[in-house]
Order: structure tokens, then C-alpha cells, then sequence
């Protein structure tokens, strides 16, 4: 542990030694505590970090809307086009039965925006079957290596996705209890990695480091960008070498998809998308959906000052947002979806340029303790700053980037706001996956009659395939159906 001498030196140094204003006071645990904290704190790099994010968010503020403009010609395809859809899938799923495919997770939300405090993985969207996030997600992989074991003649078992489970300081001990209470949800407990995404401090506006008790700095996730640094970060503390880079080298693993706990229609793994990556020779690709219209508030994948870039709706004029191409199709309507492919040589390089990506700053109300009383003050404004990361701020460092548009009603049901909200909630969820469900076996021959719900789990089917024999039936019958069987059940 660093002495006090040497950690008062360095945060002197750093104009952050008010931390220590209530030494004399602690208790010798308490000192210990705080030593530890400070002494594990890149104190240089928080400054750092703060003056590049006031930086960033000056020039941003300041930049005009003509430094945007609409992706280039060649950089993104779309899911329409049926016979490159099947030579990608071709292609991805042939790499998932090389065993060259990971998942990766952002799983450090909690549900509180939806009235729970628990991980949001584990959510109940009401489904009639009553599954959570994680374990929709986890059924998806499962068929998945099924498929591709039967589609490229492996022997069952023998084709492994590693899912690799990105938690946070708040989530990590309730979402591993959660994974074991439920063995797993049939995966093999060694193939899913839990890891945890880094914190930063909180901060004054002025960038003064603040405390949440007299023995601690207050700190806050680092945002889902936080990714990158924590896949180099020890998995546990009994081994410093065990990282996920590590894990995906040992493990032969060429292609990672990425993506966040709260979209329930999420393809996990996705072999069209690791083909389409593939087939792009791309480092970083970017699923995205058409915007619903001109003014939906999400961001864009677009072009900004010549790099590729995800574009906050408001940095968009009316008129810009407006633009239709030839086709009538919206110029900017690459809708962000936090959905991405990396190579796992990329994923290595990132370090290299991960110093010259800007934090953004989330000003919060954030509980801290009065230096002059010692007291917690609860404030009724923000009074303070949170730095976040976020995944796609390597976008404008890649130097292959590819864009794939894929349907919104297919791939995209996010579970964001409180239920009966109306949008993006618990209800909208439900409802996009059961209507995904009908579509499945309408496309596959089978007619659902109105008002009738099935429920089919992903062990049944992942995207619509291995339904040919429920062709020509009518389902009369709503209900949950686990196998093919329980299917024929609801005829």
C-alpha cells in the first residue's frame, strides 16, 4: 500500500488534495481505505480526462452542421438484398462453426428507470413464459451452435460461442448469482466470462474530485465505451494475465459481436452481420435501423469532418435531417443501435488510440460530502460532473468501417422508460417479440389466426429457420412452445 506521504506528494501535484482534508479524523480501516482508493487512482489521467471532455464539448458546440454529411457511397448495405443477405449468413455462420465467434455483452444497467434495482438482464418483460433478457439472449446462442453444427456437419456440442458478460460494479455479484441460479440457462458455465467495466471519479464543474463519504472518492461507471479498457483489465484478482483478449487469443476467436442487454430482439451473434464484416474486410461495422421519421430523436451514423461518426439528432439542421435521396429514402437515416462487429485485431488496437478519444460530460445531482462540514449534502440541481465513454467513439479512428441497415421490426425493440410509458417499455417488448414470433411462422407457411400469441424459445428457432413443417397449419391456440412438438400443440 503507498504511504500517506507519497499520495498527499501526488495529489498535491494534481491540485486534488482536498481529498484528504479528513485524515486526522478516520479510523485506521478508514485511512487504509482511502490510501488504497487514491493509491489505485490514475490521478494524472482524471485531470487529463476532465480537460479533454471540456475541451471536446467547447469545439463540439461551436462546430457548424456542414462539417456532416450523409455516409459514402459503398460503406453500408442493406439487409434487402436477399442473395448477399444468404452469402453472408453463409459465410458467418461457417466462421461460428470454425469457432472463430464471440458475444460480447453490455450488461452494467440497472432496471431502474423500469421500477426495479436489480441488473436489467434479468427483467421480466411479461412474456407468457416469463424469461428474462439473459436468458432469451443465452437460448439464442444455444440454437445458434446448434444450427451451425447441423448446416456444416459438426458433432453436437463441438461448436462454442463464448459469451463474454460486461457487468458493473452495481450488477456484477446479482447477475453472476443470477446465471448460477439458473445453471446457466443450458450454456457451459466455462464459456461465459463475467468482466467488469471501469469507473471514474465524479467531479466539481471545476474538475475537483468529490467525495461520497469522508474515507472515499465518488465514483461512476465509465460508460459502455468503458468496453475497451476492462477487455484488458484482470478478470478476477487471483490472476493479473487472465483478460478477455486474453481469453479471446486463447480461444482462436477472429470476430466479436457486441451489443446491449436491453434490446429483446437482439440477434445474438448474428451470423448475417459477421458475414457481412467478413465479407466487408471490415475492423468495426455498425448495425443501424431507418429512422421512423425526419425527427426521431436518435442518433445517426453518418460522416463528420471526413470521419465516420455517430451524430446526436440536435447537431442535425431541420433541413439536413429532411434530405431524401433518389430513392425517397431519408439522407441521414442510419439510425444508431449500439449493435457492433469487431475484428479481434482491431479490438487489440484500440489502446493504441484510446488516449485521443474525448469523454462526454453528464452534468448529475450527485450526493457528496460539504469539505467545510463533513456533512452529505443531497443536491436539488447538478452540481457535478460524471465522464462517460461511449462504444462507438472508436468509430472515427477505423480505418475499415462498414454500415448494415437491417430491419427495425426484426432486430430492434429497445427497453428503455417505466411501464405503460407507451414506448420503448416492458409492453412494446412483448409486443415486438410475440408479433416477431407470428412472423416466423406466417413467412414459414403457417397461418396464426388473430388474437392467438405464441410463444416459441430461440431452442425452437433463431431467425425463422428449421419451421418447414409447420407449413399449411393454422394455430388456433395461443400458448409456450419449447420444441417443435409443444408447437403442433397450439394447432
Amino acid at each position: 500500500m503507498p504511504s500517506f506521504e507519497s499520495i498527499k506528494a501526488r495529489y498535491e501535484a494534481a491540485g486534488q488534495d482536498h481529498v484528504l482534508k479528513f485524515w486526522p479524523q478516520l479510523a485506521d480501516s478508514e485511512k487504509a481505505s482511502l490510501l488504497e482508493q487514491l493509491g489505485s487512482l490514475d490521478i494524472e489521467r482524471v485531470n487529463r480526462i476532465y480537460k479533454k471532455a471540456v475541451s471536446a464539448e467547447s469545439t463540439n458546440s461551436s462546430a457548424t452542421s456542414d462539417l456532416i454529411e450523409p455516409l459514402p457511397k459503398g460503406a453500408s448495405e442493406s439487409i434487402t438484398h436477399v442473395e448477399l443477405a444468404n452469402e453472408w449468413r453463409r459465410i458467418g455462420l461457417e466462421a461460428v462453426s470454425k469457432g472463430e465467434v464471440g458475444a460480447l455483452l453490455m450488461a452494467g444497467g440497472q432496471g431502474t428507470r423500469l421500477g426495479s434495482n436489480g441488473p436489467k438482464g434479468c427483467y421480466d418483460i411479461g412474456l407468457p413464459s416469463h424469461k428474462s433478457l439473459f436468458q432469451y439472449q443465452a437460448e439464442r446462442i444455444s440454437r445458434l451452435q446448434t444450427v451451425a453444427e447441423q448446416e456444416f456437419g459438426k458433432k453436437a456440442g463441438t461448436v462454442i460461442v463464448p459469451w463474454y458478460v460486461m457487468t458493473s460494479g452495481p450488477t456484477r455479484r446479482e447477475t453472476e448469482k443470477f446465471f448460477k441460479e439458473h445453471e446457466y440457462f443450458g450454456l457451459d458455465h466455462r464459456n461465459v466470462i463475467f468482466f467488469e467495466q471501469g469507473t471514474l471519479p465524479c467531479l466539481t464543474m471545476e474538475g475537483k474530485l468529490l467525495l461520497d463519504t469522508t474515507s472515499s472518492v465518488a465514483v461512476a461507471p465509465d460508460g459502455n465505451g468503458g468496453l475497451y479498457a476492462a477487455t484488458r483489465s484482470p478478470l478476477g484478482a487471483g490472476d493479473k494475465s487472465h483478460t478477455v483478449l486474453n481469453d479471446l487469443a486463447r480461444r482462436k476467436i477472429l470476430y466479436v459481436h457486441a451489443y446491449c442487454v436491453d434490446n429483446c430482439l437482439v440477434r445474438v451473434a448474428d451470423p448475417v452481420f459477421i458475414g457481412f464484416g467478413i465479407w466487408k474486410q471490415a475492423d468495426c461495422a455498425a448495425k443501424v435501423v431507418p429512422k421512423a421519421s425526419p425527427t426521431e430523436s436518435v442518433g445517426v451514423v453518418a460522416c463528420k469532418g471526413g470521419r465516420f461518426s455517430v451524430v446526436e439528432y440536435s447537431e442535425i439542421l431541420k433541413e439536413q435531417a429532411e434530405r431524401r435521396d433518389a430513392d425517397g429514402e431519408l439522407v441521414f437515416r442510419a439510425g444508431n443501435i449500439v449493435n457492433h462487429f469487431y475484428t479481434t485485431a482491431y479490438l487489440n488496437q484500440v489502446e493504441k488510440f484510446e488516449e485521443q478519444m474525448a469523454f462526454h460530460i453528464a452534468r448529475k445531482k450527485i450526493p457528496h460530502v460539504d469539505l467545510a462540514t463533513g456533512q452529505i449534502v443531497k443536491p436539488a440541481k447538478p452540481n457535478g460532473m460524471k465522464l462517460e465513454m461511449f462504444v462507438f467513439d472508436v468509430f472515427p479512428y477505423t480505418e475499415r468501417f462498414a454500415v448494415l441497415e437491417v430491419e427495425r421490426k426484426q432486430e430492434f425493440s429497445p427497453l428503455k422508460n417505466a411501464p405503460g410509458t407507451g414506448s420503448d417499455d416492458p409492453e412494446t417488448s412483448r409486443r415486438d417479440l410475440l408479433a416477431q414470433h407470428k412472423h416466423f411462422l406466417e413467412k414459414a407457411g403457417a397461418i396464426v389466426k388473430d388474437k392467438v400469441e405464441i410463444e416459441m424459445s430461440p431452442i425452437v428457432s433463431y431467425a425463422g429457420e428449421g419451421l418447414e413443417s409447420t407449413k399449411g397449419k393454422i394455430f388456433s391456440k395461443s400458448g409456450i412452445a419449447s420444441s417443435l412438438e409443444e408447437l403442433d400443440a397450439l394447432v
